[in-house]
């Protein structure tokens, strides 16, 4: 932010460069659940550091960095004046955050009542970690859809093929790694390694390439039937012709704002309730960086999505929640 770059919760994944980088690292992880290769957070830490504290250090990097668009309207609060203080002040909010977020390790580990009731150690634990790929294949996905918004099919191809290839990379990682504990063949272990890193290079080469490439026309800001994309200008000018007007400050990669789309706004009570009041719906879609939503939210106190603001007819606006219910929406346009 000092530098002059623009900062907001979760704003990391209006980058499809990062978006396609956590698809590839959440399917290697994913592979390494299911012991296609045997790669632990620890293990790199002990390699980079000489020690575990490393590892430990990635794997709650990891977690904050995929988390960070879901936590929003839980935090919404304490982020924006984390963001929008002093760096000192920012510090301070995001220790006690992290504290937060190992507190349930900090609970077990340090109260010994705890850690006897916890289930113990056994053949499901494996089953339990094959189990938790999945979860992460299906963020795969989710994040598959959320590249083809920003940069189109032919991004999500490229993005396709890296995990096909990264596939055969941990793959044949493996494999070496097998042969490796059976027959100590360090010329095969060697050509496996070679052979997995150069894909993954390769796929690092192309996600350059494709990022260089013009975008092809998306999908996203593409908005439905009856809703507007927002805009400052459309805002002022329905505001001064006495309309009301409800603002939705949405992303892809939020999946609050997703939730929120499908159980609160797109549902016939709702929507009814819009149509019988005329009310002018205007959407903002913070999936790739806009300057002009970026604007907005900060001019409201807000750094991230979801945000939704309603204008009664020449009336302050008023705030929602971050997490909606129909009976939430229809309650805040029936005042």
């Amino acid at each position: 932010r000092l530098a002059g770059s623009a900062a907001g919760w979760g704003f990391q994944f209006q980058s499809p460069g990062f978006v396609v980088a956590v698809c590839w690292l959440l399917f290697l992880m994913g592979l390494n659940l299911l012991g296609v290769f045997e790669v632990s957070a620890g293990r790199l830490g002990q390699v980079q550091t000489g020690s575990g504290r490393g590892g430990d250090m990635m794997t709650g990097l990891l977690a904050v960095i995929v988390a960070t668009p879901c936590t929003a309207p839980f935090m919404g609060v304490a982020i924006a004046g984390a963001l929008g203080g002093s760096p000192v002040m920012g510090v301070l909010v995001f220790l006690s955050m992290g504290l937060g977020l190992a507190f349930p390790y900090i609970l077990v580990a340090g109260v010994p009542g705890v850690a006897s009731r916890m289930p113990k150690p056994g053949a499901w634990m494996g089953i339990l970690k094959q189990v938790l790929a999945f979860p992460l294949f299906a963020t795969c996905v989710w994040l598959l859809w959320v590249a083809a918004i920003q940069r189109g099919v032919t991004f999500v191809a490229l993005t396709a093929g890296g995990v096909v290839l990264l596939g055969f990379a941990g793959w044949i990682y493996g494999v070496g790694q097998r042969r490796s504990m059976l027959e100590g063949g360090r010329g095969t272990v060697a050509f496996c390694r070679v052979v997995a890193a150069l894909c993954v290079v390769i796929c690092g080469a192309a996600l350059a390439q494709g990022l260089r490439a013009a975008p092809a026309p998306v999908v996203a800001g593409a908005v439905e039937a009856g809703v507007e994309p927002f805009s400052e200008a459309r805002l002022a000018e329905l505001r001064a012709q006495g309309k009301p007007v409800f603002i939705d400050m949405t992303a892809s990669w939020c999946i609050t704002c997703m939730v929120n789309e499908r159980v609160a706004l797109d549902v016939p009570s709702v929507q009814e309730a819009f149509r019988s009041r005329g009310i002018v719906f205007l959407k903002g879609d913070w999936t790739n960086r806009n300057a002009a939503i970026a604007e907005f939210l900060k001019a409201h106190g807000r750094d991230g999505v979801p945000f939704y603001m309603y204008y009664a007819p020449h009336q302050d606006g008023v705030v929602l929640p971050q997490i909606l219910t129909p009976g939430i929406v229809i309650s805040t346009i029936g005042k």
